[in-house]
């Protein structure tokens, strides 16, 4: 019945204007006074029926009544004057020009016509973008009542960039303000009021109904923002952030668009590792670069990274197709014809790998590809060796029998004092770089050690939001257990930026801050997650892994460090490694089919290995 209802009302509002049009176009050609007033407003009256009825045909012949009327626009205007164009061609030719007895119109003025014409037109004109109009309002006001509800955290320049953003926008309502400046409370800016400080958020969000909360302070230092960040999960609310990096960019710069969702990166103490990849990169430019394990959570990172410094050609290296194809497809949508090159190979394949230096010849190889899964690796000794000692040892063997320039492995924490066998052959492979700087005096190999890397595929972070999606409960192997981390862009900026300053044979340490609780982590992901601790979700102590540390390292107790142009990166002082030593336990290593024996070769190799080799129940 509804749908009815606008029809009618502009059918009947279409009669009246009609009606009106032609009062008003006698009145404006005569003055009521006058005789032709009279005659012609008698003719006119007496014609009227016909008149209309000639209108509403070409009214529905245009479909003047099963338009939407509130998308109207240009064609819709269109249709309107010709509806009446038509209406009074035919009313004029019936009226006028054809000597039927039954039409009293004969030498009735062309220009009322005319007039008529116009003032039909601008009328049903002006009626449907009322309701046009009209519909609009309507929906302004149901999505007003629908708007999300917000409280801005920072009363400063980017908070009031943000709330007068969001004044031109249907989809937030800013309700308040909340500001640590005890100056600005009380105060109203832009018709919203400063409520309080980071303290009073959670009682405002119930207080206020506030459905979503925006911090926009993006020059706080990282355990300031961690902290709020933490008051503001811990809301219930939708937590949104404008990211640091607008610091440096001009307040016309920031928008609504501008922000991110609060994530558990913004939960850790920690400065992020800044650096200024155009200055760094330019051993990149210009140059063919090899990246093996493109597929990976980490050189699928450096190959977007080593992509911004324009390589003439940038090889993604890997064995599994899916991953290799996926970081091929994404960054063939910004890389020039013919820089890119997709390879499936396993790097323990020595033949293919040669065919590989061979035919590209790269200058510059990030080498990320690894077996990393600790407890996996436990269970399987003789692979982690023949993956990662081996199929280290062939890449970097070709790297320096093909003149490659710069050779940059990707190491762990978890080759310092290892207590698995995962960690203890990526400490080989250490040392394989330190042995094969000296065999290959035009080659440059340098490792880059760095702990967890959240968002990685074998990250805990990620297993905590599958489980959360799942209802829990969180597993944390220790309650005591801790780990350092970083995310993937820094991990792969660091890697980038050992390439550029080493020399030759160096181990390059990131000061990654303080390391962090898992079971601290566990809860800021819950608070994260807007769930509560206890009541939504649990969190399961299950117990260490097979070859699980509770504490990692970056650096051994008989390693030194020196300082480095970037504050951020050290360098371990490791002891020279022989190359015909190493290759010969390498040798010895890799003849080793007993798990037992293999654990006692890598012992002999890596005095500080204690290993915590256990199987899994």
């Amino acid at each position: 019945m509804r749908r009815y209802m606008l029809p009618c009302i502009l059918l009947m509002t279409d009669i009246l204007i009609m009606i009106t049009a032609c009062w008003l176009s006698v009145l404006i050609r005569f003055s009521i006074n006058e005789a032709g007033y009279t005659f012609f407003m008698t003719a006119i009256m007496a014609n009227l029926p016909f008149f209309i009825t000639i209108h509403l045909i070409f009214f529905a012949v245009f479909n003047l009544y099963s338009r939407a009327w509130r998308y109207a626009g240009k064609r819709e205007l269109l249709a309107i004057i010709a509806a009446n164009a038509c209406g009074i061609l035919v009313s004029y030719f019936f009226i006028q020009v054809l000597p039927l007895p039954i039409f009293t119109g004969r030498g009735m003025s062309r220009g009322i016509f005319v007039t008529c014409f116009f003032i039909d037109t601008f009328f049903m004109a002006a009626s449907r973008y009322f309701v046009q109009w009209a519909s609009y309002r309507v929906d302004k006001e149901d999505r007003a009542g629908k708007r999300l509800r917000v409280l801005i955290v920072g009363a400063g320049d980017a908070g009031n960039i943000i709330l007068r953003d969001i004044l031109q926008r249907d989809n937030r309502k800013v309700v308040g303000f909340v500001d640590d400046d005890k100056a600005k409370w009380g105060q109203i800016m832009n018709g919203v009021k400063v409520y309080g400080g980071r303290q009073d958020i959670p009682i405002l969000v119930k207080k206020l109904r506030i459905e979503e909360v925006i911090i926009a302070i993006p020059s706080l230092e990282a355990v300031a923002m961690a902290d709020l960040a933490e008051i503001c999960a811990s809301s219930g609310a939708v937590v949104q952030i404008l990211p640091e990096f607008f610091t440096s960019l001009d307040v016309k710069d920031i928008n609504v668009r501008s922000l991110r969702p609060l994530s558990i990166e913004d939960l850790l103490n920690r400065d992020p590792v800044r650096m200024n990849m155009k200055e760094i990169g330019g051993y990149i430019t210009g140059k063919t670069v090899l990246v093996t394990g493109a597929g990976g959570s980490i050189g699928s990172e450096i190959c977007r990274q080593v992509l911004r410094m324009n390589p003439t050609k940038l090889i993604l290296l890997g064995r599994g197709e899916n991953s290799i194809y996926e970081i091929h497809r994404e960054l063939s949508d910004t890389a020039p014809k013919g820089v890119l090159v997709p390879y499936i190979m396993n790097i323990t394949n020595r033949k293919g790998m040669e065919q590989v230096y061979r035919q590209y010849h790269p200058q510059v190889v990030f080498h990320a590809a690894a077996h990393k899964h600790v407890p996996l690796m436990e269970a399987e000794p003789e692979e982690a060796v023949f993956n990662n000692v081996a199929g280290t040892l062939n890449t970097a063997e070709l790297a320096g029998q093909y003149g490659v320039e710069r050779f940059v492995l990707i190491s762990t924490d978890k080759a310092v004092n290892p207590t698995s066998v995962m960690g203890a052959t990526k400490r080989v492979t250490e040392k394989i770089g330190q042995a094969l700087n000296k065999k290959y005096g035009n080659t440059k190999y340098m490792a880059v050690r760095f702990g967890n890397v959240l968002g990685s595929r074998g990250s805990v972070v990620p297993l905590f939001k599958k489980q959360l999606a799942k209802g829990g409960p969180l597993t944390v192997t220790h309650e005591e257990m801790k780990r350092y981390f970083m995310t993937i862009p820094e991990a792969s900026q660091l890697v980038i930026e050992a390439g550029s300053m080493g020399e030759g044979g160096e181990v390059f340490v990131l000061d990654m801050g303080e390391p962090v609780k898992i079971m601290d982590l566990a809860k800021k992901m819950i608070s994260l997650s807007g769930l509560v601790l206890g009541q939504d979700i649990e969190i399961k102590v299950t117990g260490l892994r097979p070859g699980e540390k509770l504490f990692e390292e970056l650096m051994t107790a008989e390693e030194g460090t020196e300082k480095t142009s970037h504050k951020k990166i050290a360098k371990a002082i490791l002891h020279d490694e022989d190359p015909d030593t190493l290759y010969r336990q390498i040798d010895t290593l890799r003849s080793l089919k007993d798990e037992n024996a293999i654990i006692g070769q890598l012992k002999t190799m890596i005095p500080t290995y204690t290993p915590n080799h256990f199987k899994a129940e």
